[in-house]
């Protein structure tokens, strides 16, 4: 046949095998190159060994680690776990995991290298997988000129002097503290995600879901939806390699349909309000708010993208104020030594909604949020990828005081829930709510509850101002209050942690 060269029968059998050979020969070559290379780089950069490497049964290819992480989330104590790992490795160490070899640390400088002085050696790895289901391409899963594009189109928003709006975020406390009854038990936790989620949704949309005051079918769907995709976003996230073998419920692929599409009447209005200057121009005389939506649609950003930045930012808006304020009143409830003294210092506004200024010199009720942050960070533990081979300043050598190597494509987990904790940087009592610690002191890159670097979280004021005015105006609200809960503070990890048991309460008028 013309244009076709037949194999002679025999060399058939054979070409497979010769195949084979050639791609694993290639394979070696490759994989003895970068050996070669990665000890030269490692040699000029004058790096060592990673002085402890986690106690494993190596012929399990690190499913023995998996396993315990698994059954640690399972109870609850997936946190303590990671304590337990760094009290007995030490602040930096590397483990396998399903034949994956990652780096663990909790040491301030190595921290700063990976969120700073080497940001860009860093990548977000897989989160854009596995959140962008309902995140799409937001800040809060893109890397490199995409991430900075997001950076630059949210950030004139935050960087106001008064970035909370004040009147906004009491109407919503009014709300709250009318569905609290003196003297009977309340779950302060789901009360609180209502709270954010209100306080946020009208922020960012000019428009509240009002869950707390009633709100429209349309306003408890999308906050059922918001739940449900949050839920099912964060067992993406726990399976890690595995959730290949657990496609995304239907129940949640809908839900995020939902959300989307709630979210999509906002932006189409806000667009029609950029396209319309005389829309524009009735619009902004007769609504002065700083409204979050408002400021996107100036840009020249698609509705798609300005969608995808909103889901990001009220995902933070939302679950880190909230995570925060259920721990601390966790905590309070069980110290009304501390409830008394943010009850002193608050009685000096005699009784007034305080001015941004009186907020800000509330001190010692500022120290109880830094102590709640410290002991409680909403997000306890983070990763990052490296993007190319790279180093670390610590870790590595007899002492762990050297630089290690860090190779392309190595997962680096730093748990700030651990670093917190470390009594060598916060004292003996390190594991103890005591907010008299933040007095005279400040605490640098051992203490990063927002992040770090070009990635420190945008919203940090906004939601400071948020939990100290709520903190605030419970105290006015309130003479004492009890702990309705006997088990001491426990995880329920999702996205962020709160409290499992909730902040069970009761408050005394």
């Amino acid at each position: 046949m013309t244009g076709f060269h037949i194999l002679p029968p025999g060399l058939s059998s054979v070409l497979p095998i010769v195949l084979a050979a050639v791609g694993l020969a290639w394979l070696t070559f490759r994989r003895i190159s970068y050996g070669i290379a990665s000890r030269r780089f490692a040699a000029e950069n004058g790096c060592q060994p990673v002085q402890v490497r986690y106690p494993q049964n190596h012929l399990l290819l690190g499913l023995d680690f998996v396993v315990d992480n698994v059954r640690a989330m399972r109870d609850k104590r997936f946190l303590e776990l990671l304590v337990q790992r760094h009290t007995s490795a030490g602040p930096t160490f590397s483990a396998q995991a399903i034949a994956r070899r990652g780096i663990f640390t909790v040491d301030p400088a190595n921290i700063k290298t990976i969120l700073s002085v080497r940001f860009k050696d860093y990548s977000l790895g897989e989160r854009q997988s596995i959140l962008g289901p309902l995140l799409g391409r937001g800040i809060f899963v893109t890397d490199g000129e995409e991430w900075s594009h997001s950076r630059a189109l949210l950030r004139p928003s935050f960087v106001k002097d008064q970035v909370a709006d004040l009147g906004l975020v009491n109407s919503h406390i009014d709300d709250l503290l009318h569905r609290i009854h003196t003297g009977e038990t309340v779950d302060l936790q789901p009360l609180f995600m209502d709270f954010t989620l209100d306080s946020a949704t009208e922020f960012l949309f000019g428009h509240s879901t009002n869950t707390l005051g009633g709100g429209t079918p349309e306003d408890w769907a999308f906050s059922r939806a918001f739940h449900t995709a949050l839920k099912e976003m964060a067992l993406q996230f726990r399976f890690g390699p595995l959730r290949r073998l657990r496609p995304i419920k239907r129940e949640a692929v809908d839900a995020i349909q939902v959300c989307r599409s709630y979210l999509d009447q906002f932006v189409d209005d806000a667009m029609a309000f950029r396209s319309n200057a005389d829309h524009k121009s009735r619009l902004t005389q007769s609504d002065s708010r700083n409204i979050f939506l408002r400021d996107l649609a100036t840009s020249d950003a698609s509705n798609e993208k300005i969608r995808d930045e909103l889901l990001n930012i009220l995902i933070a808006g939302r679950d880190t104020v909230a995570s925060l304020l259920g721990s601390l009143f966790h905590q309070l409830a069980r110290r009304p030594e501390i409830w008394n003294k943010i009850r002193a210092e608050v009685a000096e506004l005699e009784g007034k909604k305080p001015s941004y200024e009186e907020l800000r010199n509330l001190k010692y009720t500022k120290y109880c949020i830094n102590e709640a942050l410290r002991l409680w960070p909403p997000l306890p533990s983070n990763a990052r990828v490296a993007a190319c081979d790279t180093v670390l300043p610590h870790g590595g050598g007899p002492t762990g005081e050297d630089p290690i190597h860090v190779p392309k494509g190595t997962v680096v987990i730093y748990t700030v829930y651990v670093m917190h904790r470390r009594k060598d940087l916060f004292g003996e009592d390190a594991d103890s709510f005591r907010p008299e610690r933040w007095e005279n002191r400040k605490f640098s890159w051992e203490y990063l509850p927002f992040n770090g670097g070009p990635r420190i979280c945008l919203g940090q004021q906004y939601a400071l101002t948020e939990a100290l005015m709520v903190v605030t105006r419970f105290a006015q609200e309130f003479s004492s209050i009890q702990s309705r809960d006997p088990m001491p503070w426990t995880e329920n990890l999702t996205l962020t942690v709160c409290p499992s048991g909730g902040a069970k309460v009761a408050l005394f008028r």
